[in-house]
């Protein structure tokens, strides 16, 4: 199987980043509409937990939310990226803690757990993968944005490929 370009890579993660933060969208913004009715609780609770998982779950929204916002420009944005991912970690670590004292939960916890402490790391070293690759100019400078493409545009060309080589 052929090694994907440093662009067709980087167009490879902007669409694995955009369809996997429709989880955390879908999932925060079920939260914020429908509060602890999304988990099946119907009895008389006080509006502060209700209130409380809506809140939780606008942040949940606004997680993914970011991390979309990263995936113009995915590979300028390490910093909000890392960042993004540490505020998932730290949830997932949490819910790991839960799983821990109470015992497992039903599948869906299981599946954000997974993508909380597995699937989140991962896009993050792989942005970083992205970075360090476009960074070497193995890629045509037409199609990287900024400092990237100033960068590519003084590089000396590939005689193999057409692209461009730092």
């Amino acid at each position: 199987m052929p090694r994907l370009s440093p662009c067709g890579e980087r167009r490879l993660l902007q669409w694995s980043v955009a369809v996997l933060a429709l989880v955390p969208v879908l999932a925060g913004g079920a939260g914020v509409a429908s509060g602890l009715s999304l988990f099946g609780v119907r009895a008389n609770l006080p509006l502060g937990g209700d209130s409380h998982v809506r809140y939780l779950s606008g942040l949940i929204l606004g997680v993914g939310l970011g991390f979309w916002s990263t995936v113009p420009r995915i590979e300028i944005q390490g910093a909000r990226f890392r960042a993004l991912t540490g505020v998932v970690l730290i949830g997932g670590l949490a819910r790991l803690y839960a799983l821990a004292r109470y015992g497992v939960p039903p599948r869906p916890m299981l599946a954000a757990l997974v993508m909380e402490l597995a699937v989140t790391p991962g896009l993050a070293v792989w942005r970083e993968r992205v970075e360090r690759r476009l960074a070497r100019g193995r890629c045509s400078w037409q199609t990287l944005p900024g400092r990237f493409a100033r960068k590519a545009a003084r590089a000396t060309p590939c005689p193999w490929s057409g692209a461009t080589k730092a």
